[in-house]
């Protein structure tokens, strides 16, 4: 049986890449779900859209019984919807790669439960992979592989304009159990004022790993930083006291010395 990891572009995916990388460098044409205005300001900064890169994977998430009393973490729960982004992830960036692309901007994840069964879910990663104009590889990712960002274009200009450039999306997430509250604890808050610490502490907790696990990706970039943090919560169908908390955002390193900023312009509408 093949390692899913080492799952091959779908052949019909091969000619699409492929059509639209023409031959002897001279690209036929490109997709991407860009606004005018990110597709204008992506080639003001040298870069080229080569096309719409995705990559998916249906994963079958497992169960695991937690301690009704008790804030613990469900790590089968967390490594399943892990793993599952990462598969995903990869094969986009596989994709990018076979367009000869140095990047990807404007990356978007998407988890939905399959209708015919809710233990099954599919991870979708798109986005739009960019190739720069003067052929400088040096804007790639860890290992020569595209870069992956969920910067807009706009994001994207004016992060290489400051001085900055993305070496990947970076994520942690955490699939965490609240503990149920105790029938002496029920009749104690009855018509008070008072914080829930078991939830306050489970919350906190979930939270902080989903951000630590974060932290740790960038750190192994060798990243100077994380711009776009987004924190999203989810429950996907689970009991109402299980939650994941998941953390993605954009791990950045320096190209220069001066950061100089663009001062800022006045811009008025003249649309009524």
């Amino acid at each position: 049986m093949p390692d899913p990891n080492e799952m091959e572009i779908p052949e019909h995916a091969h000619e699409r890449l492929k059509h639209m990388k023409g031959t002897g460098g001279k690209r036929v044409l490109f997709t991407s779900d860009l606004s005018v205005n990110e597709f204008l300001l992506i080639k003001e900064a040298g870069f080229e859209p080569a096309g719409l890169v995705v990559g998916s994977s249906i994963y079958h998430i497992g169960f695991q019984f937690p301690r009704l009393m008790q804030n613990m973490e469900m790590d089968v729960l967390t490594q399943a919807l892990y793993h599952a982004r990462e598969l995903a992830m990869t094969r986009m960036q596989a994709e990018a790669q076979e367009l000869d692309a140095d990047g990807i901007v404007g990356v978007r994840l998407h988890v939905k439960h399959m209708s015919w069964n809710q233990d099954l879910a599919e991870f979708v990663a798109i986005g739009t992979a960019v190739y720069n104009k003067n052929g400088d590889k040096s804007f790639r990712g860890p290992g020569g592989k595209p870069f992956t960002s969920d910067l807009s274009g706009q994001d994207f200009w004016t992060l290489l304009r400051s001085g900055y450039r993305p070496v990947g999306m970076v994520m942690g997430n955490c699939v965490y159990h609240i503990a149920y509250q105790g029938i002496g604890q029920w009749f104690q808050n009855i018509g008070k004022n008072v914080e829930m610490t078991n939830f306050t502490q489970g919350l906190y907790d979930a939270r902080e790993l989903a951000m630590e696990r974060m932290q740790v990706e960038a750190e192994q970039c060798h990243a100077e930083g994380i711009v776009g943090v987004n924190i999203s919560e989810g429950n996907y169908g689970w009991s109402s006291h299980v939650l994941e908390f998941f953390s993605v955002g954009t791990a950045i390193v320096p190209m220069r010395e001066d950061h100089h900023i663009p001062t800022p312009q006045l811009v008025m509408s003249v649309n009524d």
